[in-house]
């Protein structure tokens, strides 16, 4: 397992993280395979959205504010209610597929930390899941076993 630090700046912020990812993946060598994100936080989260537009991040942490606002009359007493809310809108895993060592993205796609009771330093943790050769796939050398 690998783990990226991630450090956010605001309160709420949906930072691009999609070439921190593709560093990892060109680094460690991956080729073909699935890319499992998870996000150890109870007050942040992860997003697959467009990337090409920050106005689209904004407009998406605008609507998370008007279905959890800051202050709700949670009774949580930390005061960070919101936080734990849209954390669980967005989602605290992603799994991405990658072939010949590329993100397989849409056009327009990125992939976003979801920051929502920062500033602060994070962890993202990356398991790396063979397919294809990697894994004994098709083209893949018999390893004597069982044949």
């Amino acid at each position: 397992m690998e783990t990226l630090n991630v450090r956010t700046d605001r309160r709420v912020e949906m930072q691009n993280i999609t070439a921190e990812l593709e560093a990892l993946i060109a680094r460690k060598g991956w080729r073909d395979g699935l890319l499992a994100l998870h996000c150890p936080h109870t007050t942040a989260g992860l997003a697959v959205n467009e990337a090409a537009d920050p106005s689209v991040a904004r407009d998406i942490a605008a609507a998370l504010a008007s279905l959890a606002p800051r202050e709700g009359g949670y009774t949580h007493a930390e005061g960070n209610s919101d936080a734990h809310i849209k954390s669980c809108l967005t989602g605290a895993q992603l799994t991405l597929f990658v072939e010949q060592g590329r993100l397989l993205l849409g056009t327009w796609q990125g992939i976003f930390f979801c920051e929502f009771d920062g500033p602060r330093s994070r962890q993202l943790w990356a398991k790396w899941l063979p397919g294809g050769e990697e894994r004994g796939g098709p083209g893949a050398k018999p390893s004597g076993k069982n044949q």
